[in-house]
C-alpha cells in the first residue's frame, strides 16, 4: 500500500548512484540539483530507470498476463512512460542493467501489440507518440554526416547507430502500432502530424541503413493509413529533392524515399494530377544531375518508368530532361542513363517517339564514338531490343542518316575491338532494313568526308602561304610577327 501511494507522488529525475544525468518522460535532461543538463547516460535500479508517469493503481513492472483486460492499456501507457528515459550507448558498460530492463520492457510492448490489444483511446495514441518521439527524434553531430554514402566513397563501410537495440525495438513498435486495426486515424492525427512526418523525414539522413530501412516502411505506412496527410507528405518530400539537388547534394535516405515513391506513383488516379507532372519535371527528371546518382539511381528510374506507364505521353518530356542532364563527362553516368533510355523506348509510343527521335539519337551518335568503349558497347546495345529496331525502321528516313556517319567514323577508327564489331553487326542491320538507303547515306558520307578533307588541306596551304609572306617581311618597329601555329611561346 505504501508503494502505490509513493507511486502517485510527482517525482523529478533521481540522482544515480554515479551522478550521471537521466532524461524523464518530459524530454528534458536534468542534474540531481534540477539544472539543466545534457543527454542523459544513466539509471540506477528499475524503480528509478523512469521515475514519473505511472499510472495510478497500476505497477509498471507488472506483467500484461497478471492484470485484467480492463487494466490491460493503463499498464500499456505506464511501460510506454518508463521507456521514454534515453540512455548513452557510447560507452557499453555504462547502465547496462537499466539499459537491458528498458529493452525487456520495449519486447514486452511489441509482443502486447502483437497480441490484439483493445481499441486504442487517445491516452494511449499521446503516450505512444511521446516515447516514439523521445527515443527517435534527435539532431544527428556535423561529424555523423561529414561524407555523403553516396559520393567518392561507396566502398566504405556502413556507420551503425550503437542504440540500434532500443532503436529497433521502437521502430517495431511504432509500425505494428501504425498498422494496427485498434488505431483510428481519425483521433490518431491530432498526435501524428505534420510536425511528427517532418521529424520522421528528418532521420532519413541516417547513415545506418537499418534505421533508413525501417523509416522507410513507417512512412510507408502512415502514407496509406492516414489519407489526410499524403498531400503533406508528398509536398514534404518533394522539398527534400529539392534541396538535395539545387542546395547540399547531400541526404542518405534518397534511395529509400524514391522507394516509397515509387509505391505510391503506382496507386495514382489517371489522368495524372498536374500537382504529379510538376513532381516529375521539378523533382524526379533534376535528381538525375547530381554526381552520386548512382546510390538511388534504380529507384529514380523505376519512378520514371511508372509515371510513364501511367501517362505515355510524358516520355518524350522525360526524353528531353534526359538530354538536358545528359553527363557529358561522366562516362559511368553515361552508361546508366543509357540504361534508363532504354526502358523508356520499350514503353514509348510513336507519336512521342517522333517528337525527340532526331535530338535522340544524335546524342546515341556521340555516345557511339565515345572513347570510352562501355559507353560506346552500351549505345550499340540498343540495337539488341526489337521494341526500339521497329522504332528505327519506321522511321528509318530520318534516323538512318543521322546515325550513319556515327557508324561510319566508329567502323574506321576505333580502338576496341569489340565495340568494332557491335558496330559492323549494326551497319549490317541497317543495310538489310533498307539497302538503298543505307547506300545513299554512305555515299553522302564520302562526299562529306572529301569535303572537309579539302577544306582542311585549303587552310593549311592558306597557312603555309601566309607564313611564307610574312617570313619575307621585315621585322621593324611595332610590327606584328606572324607566329606558326606550331610555336609553343607567345610574345607579349
Amino acid at each position: 500500500m505504501l508503494k502505490q501511494i509513493l507511486s502517485r507522488l510527482p517525482r523529478k529525475a533521481l540522482k544515480t548512484e554515479s551522478g550521471d544525468l537521466v532524461r524523464t518522460d518530459t524530454g528534458t535532461p536534468r542534474s540531481s540539483s534540477g539544472s539543466p543538463g545534457s543527454r542523459p547516460t544513466s539509471a540506477k535500479k528499475t524503480s528509478s530507470v523512469f521515475p514519473t508517469n505511472a499510472v495510478a493503481g497500476v505497477e509498471p513492472s507488472a506483467a500484461f498476463n497478471d492484470v485484467p483486460i480492463a487494466e490491460k492499456l493503463n499498464l500499456f501507457v505506464s511501460k510506454l512512460n518508463l521507456c521514454c528515459t534515453v540512455f548513452d550507448f557510447n560507452d557499453p558498460s555504462k547502465n547496462s542493467i537499466e539499459k537491458d530492463v528498458k529493452r525487456q520492457t520495449l519486447i514486452e510492448l511489441v509482443d502486447f501489440m502483437v497480441s490484439g490489444p483493445p481499441r486504442f483511446t487517445e491516452p494511449v495514441i499521446a503516450a505512444m507518440c511521446k516515447v516514439c518521439a523521445t527515443n527517435l527524434f534527435r539532431v544527428f553531430p556535423p561529424n555523423y554526416r561529414s561524407n555523403y554514402l553516396g559520393g567518392e566513397n561507396d566502398d566504405d563501410e556502413p556507420t551503425f547507430d550503437p542504440a540500434w537495440s532500443h532503436l529497433q525495438l521502437v521502430y517495431d513498435l511504432l509500425l505494428k502500432f501504425v498498422t494496427s486495426s485498434c488505431l483510428d486515424a481519425k483521433v490518431a492525427k491530432k498526435y501524428i502530424d505534420h510536425s511528427f512526418i517532418l521529424r520522421l523525414l528528418d532521420l532519413f539522413d541516417t547513415e545506418d541503413p537499418r534505421e533508413r530501412e525501417c523509416l522507410k516502411t513507417v512512412l510507408h505506412r502512415i502514407y496509406g493509413k492516414f489519407m489526410v496527410h499524403r498531400p503533406f507528405i508528398r509536398k514534404s518530400m518533394g522539398n527534400i529533392f529539392y534541396r538535395f539537388v539545387f542546395e547540399t547534394e547531400r541526404n542518405n535516405g534518397i534511395a529509400e524515399m524514391l522507394e516509397i515513391f515509387g509505391s505510391v506513383i503506382s496507386g495514382f488516379a489517371l489522368p495524372l494530377k498536374e500537382e504529379h507532372k510538376i513532381f516529375l519535371w521539378r523533382a524526379l527528371i533534376p535528381l538525375h544531375k547530381p554526381k552520386s546518382v548512382g546510390v538511388y539511381f534504380q529507384q529514380l528510374s523505376y519512378c520514371v518508368t511508372q509515371f510513364i506507364e501511367k501517362e505515355p505521353k510524358l516520355a518524350s518530356s522525360v526524353i528531353k530532361g534526359l538530354l538536358r542532364y545528359w553527363p557529358i563527362t561522366n562516362s559511368q553516368k553515361e552508361v546508366m542513363f543509357l540504361g534508363e533510355l532504354e526502358e523508356i523506348l520499350e514503353a514509348i509510343n510513336m507519336v512521342e517517339f517522333q517528337k525527340i527521335m532526331v535530338p535522340l539519337f544524335w546524342r546515341i551518335g556521340c555516345c557511339i564514338n565515345s572513347f570510352h568503349f562501355q559507353v560506346a558497347e552500351r549505345a550499340l546495345f540498343l540495337w539488341n531490343n526489337d521494341q526500339i529496331v521497329n522504332l528505327i525502321a519506321h522511321n528509318r528516313q530520318v534516323l538512318i542518316p543521322v546515325i550513319f556517319p556515327a557508324l561510319e567514323r566508329n567502323a574506321q577508327s576505333h580502338w576496341n575491338q569489340a565495340v568494332l564489331n557491335l558496330t559492323l553487326n549494326v551497319r549490317k542491320m541497317l543495310s538489310e532494313m533498307d539497302d538503298e538507303l543505307f547506300l545513299a547515306c554512305h555515299a553522302r558520307f564520302k562526299e562529306e568526308e572529301s569535303r572537309l578533307s579539302l577544306e582542311a588541306q585549303k587552310r593549311k596551304e592558306t597557312w603555309e602561304q601566309l607564313e611564307n609572306e610574312a617570313s619575307l617581311q621585315p621585322v621593324s618597329g611595332n610590327t606584328a610577327v606572324l607566329v606558326t601555329p606550331l610555336a609553343t611561346s607567345i610574345t607579349c
